[in-house]
């Protein structure tokens, strides 16, 4: 059944860049924007991940963690971290397992080739781990803004 507002974000327990593992239950009591993209170092993924660290002071200022999920490995996503000096941890989901929980592993089109892939969705979950807006087929520009507004507005009305 996929997931909807206001659905339990499904929780999960993955390495992380750096090879530390996180579990989503470790950030209860904190906003979380759970981002999926397709792969580390390639132009989309890039702008969205940099948007979101150029964005980063603002949103953990805001009691808000961001995590970043793609099927690349530890080595890529530690490659990744250090060529854009980002600021949050990316999240290694190699063979797929969050990216199914989360209803975003499916199936893709480029010049007419169906192929499976992460369909770039990006999720904000609330403290209690309640899935409080959920934004599918992002278009990379201005999506970080987008959900900066919707994270202060989902906070002002949450209190």
């Amino acid at each position: 059944m996929p997931l909807t507002e206001q659905s339990k974000a499904p929780n999960f327990t993955a390495q992380t860049n750096g090879g530390n593992t996180i579990s989503l239950s470790d950030y209860k009591g904190k906003w979380v924007i759970l981002y999926f993209y397709p792969k580390d170092n390639t132009t989309g993924c890039t702008k969205e991940a940099c948007d979101f660290n150029d964005n980063f002071q603002s949103i953990t200022a805001k009691n808000t963690v961001v995590l970043g999920v793609s099927p690349d490995d530890v080595k890529s996503h530690d490659k990744f971290v250090n060529d854009f000096s980002l600021s949050f941890l990316l999240v290694s989901d190699p063979d797929k397992t969050i990216c199914n929980q989360y209803g975003v592993w499916g199936e893709k089109s480029m010049y007419g080739r169906k192929y499976m892939g992460v369909l770039r969705t990006t999720f904000i979950i609330d403290p209690k781990g309640k899935i409080q807006k959920i934004y599918e087929k992002v278009t990379v520009t201005k999506h970080v803004k987008t959900v900066i507004k919707d994270l202060e507005q989902l906070q002002s009305t949450s209190k």
